[in-house]
């Protein structure tokens, strides 16, 4: 005859109910994010290539860097 083992879940020191309570409470309840629409610019190669090497340079990306150039001259209409 065989042995059936069975193994639990791991024990956590969390009480993993109180943990998801937090979660939903500490959520931001501001409403949905505003939906995003696409801009399509042409640019010269020169400046993209600067441009990518500057972003990849510091690990960001070139979408939000275009992004926080467009809120600092627009974004407060």
């Amino acid at each position: 005859m065989s042995k059936k083992v069975t193994i639990g879940t791991k024990p956590t020191s969390k009480n993993t109910q109180a943990s998801a309570d937090e979660w939903v409470e500490s959520r931001n309840s501001g409403g949905e994010p505003e939906a995003m629409k696409r801009l399509t610019i042409d640019i010269p190669e020169s400046l993209h290539r600067e441009i990518k090497m500057q972003c990849a340079s510091r690990g960001a990306k070139i979408a939000d860097e275009v992004r926080a150039l467009l809120l600092m001259k627009y974004g407060n209409m």
